[in-house]
């Protein structure tokens, strides 16, 4: 739990500096890029140093490629299409997703997630204060890839470890960043543009996206989801919204009507409180 809280709050400014200081302004095929391979020459060390099975490391890559590289390519599209605000709310469909994959897996069903997921989306609808419009919907899709890529990667690594539990994850993890890259560079070379970093600020985010949000923090996840219950898993998806938006109106003291982000936030915790119950069930 303790390395699920810690990367919550570390990804909580995660959001708003890509909203703040590269949406828009780095090409997001190039941000994309960068952050895969910053992770990767971080863990690359253990990857020349450790062998595994080969079923193991392709399973672990495949991984890697979906939560991480095709996530990346929804999730910084999502940016251009909707406020930081508007892209943290929609990541509430997460938790739905990750418990419908587990239970299918589980071959069972547990009724309270939907009922949590259906309060979450309510509470979305509250936090949606501007109007609707075709921006809006394509973006709200966009956000549902990387929240299928983001469930679909949690949920294949924790039953993945969980068959090889004597496997030292750090030693592992590199390979995970393989794979994303193997999305990454062709998803750049084949529709990338040349709008590069041209201030300081620009390169500081991406390392700091690179080596701590990217490289720290995906292994301190997914590690974490190796821990918990799938349904403690879901809890944590959803607790980053609030710490996140909290971030985004105090930090860059972003306009938004408090009065509606309270109640969301209050009808987000009850349906994290909804998902604890069945958590403490295991699995």
């Amino acid at each position: 739990m303790a390395y699920l809280l810690s990367v919550t709050l570390l990804w909580a400014f995660s959001f708003s500096l890509i909203g703040v200081y590269l949406a828009g302004q780095v090409d997001p095929y190039f941000a994309v890029l960068s952050r895969v391979l910053l992770a990767l020459l971080l863990f690359s060390p253990l990857i020349l140093r450790y062998r595994f099975v080969t079923s193991l490391v392709w399973s672990v890559m495949a991984i890697g490629a979906v939560q991480l590289g095709l996530m990346y390519l929804f999730y910084y599209q999502s940016f251009l299409l909707l406020s930081v605000a508007e892209v943290l709310v929609f990541t509430i469909f997460t938790p739905l997703y990750i418990t419908l994959l587990h239970d299918l897996l589980a071959k069972r069903f547990n009724p309270l997630f939907f009922a949590a997921a259906l309060i979450a989306v309510l509470a979305a609808a509250l936090m949606r204060y501007q109007s609707l419009s075709e921006q809006y919907w394509v973006g709200f899709a966009v956000v549902q890839g990387a929240n299928m890529c983001f469930a679909l990667g949690q949920v294949s690594y924790k039953n993945v470890l969980a068959r090889h539990p004597a496997v030292k994850q750090h030693q592992l993890f590199g390979w995970f960043y393989v794979g994303a890259a193997l999305v990454a560079i062709p998803a750049w070379l084949v529709l990338g543009g040349n709008q590069y970093p041209t201030a300081t600020e620009h390169w500081a985010v991406l390392l700091w996206l690179g080596l701590v949000a990217s490289g720290l923090g995906y292994y301190g996840w997914n590690k974490g989801a190796t821990q918990v219950s799938s349904g403690m898993l879901a809890v944590m998806n959803n607790a980053l919204i609030p710490a996140g938006l909290l971030v985004n109106v105090i930090i860059w003291q972003r306009d938004t009507d408090l009065v509606r982000l309270s109640i969301g936030c209050v009808l987000i915790g009850f349906s994290i409180w909804l998902c604890r119950k069945p958590a403490k069930q295991g699995g």
